[in-house]
């Protein structure tokens, strides 16, 4: 119960800025709103970077398999998806922001 919170969480974050006007967001052929790097909160494009340079990450749990249980990406094998944590200001735990990435680079 507690990681579907944390996942509807994060939906609401990303949708807040994706929605809110806060950044621009383009449909993609699978129907998924993206963003650019740039138009995420800072904290959001450090997780990025660490991503890029394969770590090391701040979170024992960040590069583990995304299970996609609410079936909100695209139909994959199960280890497609990796997660990954966003630090999220004014909060001492691993917060519930998550930057999810496919195993193409998606």
């Amino acid at each position: 119960m507690k990681s579907l919170f944390k996942i509807l969480l994060a939906i609401a974050f990303a949708q807040f800025f994706l929605f809110s006007g806060a950044v621009s967001a383009k449909a993609q052929p699978d129907g998924l709103p993206t963003i650019a790097a740039t138009e995420l909160p800072k904290q959001a494009q450090e997780t990025l970077a660490l991503i890029k340079k394969g770590g090391p990450y701040p979170y024992k749990r960040d590069d583990i398999p995304f299970s996609n249980r609410e079936k909100i990406l695209p139909k994959e094998k199960r280890g497609y998806y990796k997660e990954f944590t966003v630090k999220t200001p004014g909060v001492k735990s691993r917060g519930a922001r998550r930057i999810v990435s496919g195993a193409d680079g998606q």
